[in-house]
């Protein structure tokens, strides 16, 4: 794993990059303010898993800066990428604090999340410019994962060609070898 990133340098919220996003990559910003992401959390204390999107491989979707979330992902989800996974460690007071906890987190909990950014959209009602913006980037990020899985492809039908062929040859001098060993014992 990465380093750990201090973000609001008081120790409340750390984040450590478990995968980088691509270069290419974009984040979040004023305009493209809606996230999409799959996390899981647990209990630093326990370990204990209390809430997940990996079970039903679900999506979790938000606006960032509306206060529907808790503000360590405000802050965290700010500073990622699309494709990025990072852990977030989270003090009490930029997680559920002492109030609105659900009733299985303990008020004082320090919390872990692992969250990897899917997606970032434009809210609805933004401009028509920074949709097509957006469009346009989906569009060029699916050709790249349409590209990426026909090389895979190509590159594991090279594979079954070559095993493909090197059972060919085993098999040739197997019979090879056999009609020779046939050849010798009919001349005695």
């Amino acid at each position: 794993m990465g380093e750990v990133i201090d973000l609001t340098g008081d120790g409340g919220v750390l984040k450590t990059i478990v995968q980088r996003a691509k270069p290419n990559a974009t984040g979040p910003t004023e305009s493209i303010s809606v996230v999409d992401v799959h996390y899981e959390g647990v209990l630093a204390e326990t370990g204990e898993v209390f809430d997940t999107t990996h079970e039903d491989n679900s999506i979790f979707t938000f606006e960032l800066g509306s206060g529907t979330v808790i503000k360590s992902w405000d802050i965290v989800l700010r500073t990622m990428k699309v494709g990025e996974v990072a852990k977030i460690t989270c003090r009490p007071e930029y997680a559920y604090g002492s109030a609105g906890f659900p009733p299985d987190i303990p008020p004082d909990a320090t919390l872990i999340f692992e969250v990897e950014l899917v997606a970032c959209r434009p809210r609805k009602g933004a401009s028509l410019g920074s949709v097509s913006d957006e469009k346009a980037r989906l569009e060029e990020l699916k050709r790249q994962r349409e590209t990426a899985a026909a090389l895979k492809e190509e590159e594991k039908k090279k594979r079954e060609d070559a095993k493909a062929a090197a059972a060919a040859r085993v098999q040739a001098k197997l019979d090879a070898k056999k009609n020779q060993g046939k050849g010798k014992g009919k001349g005695k």
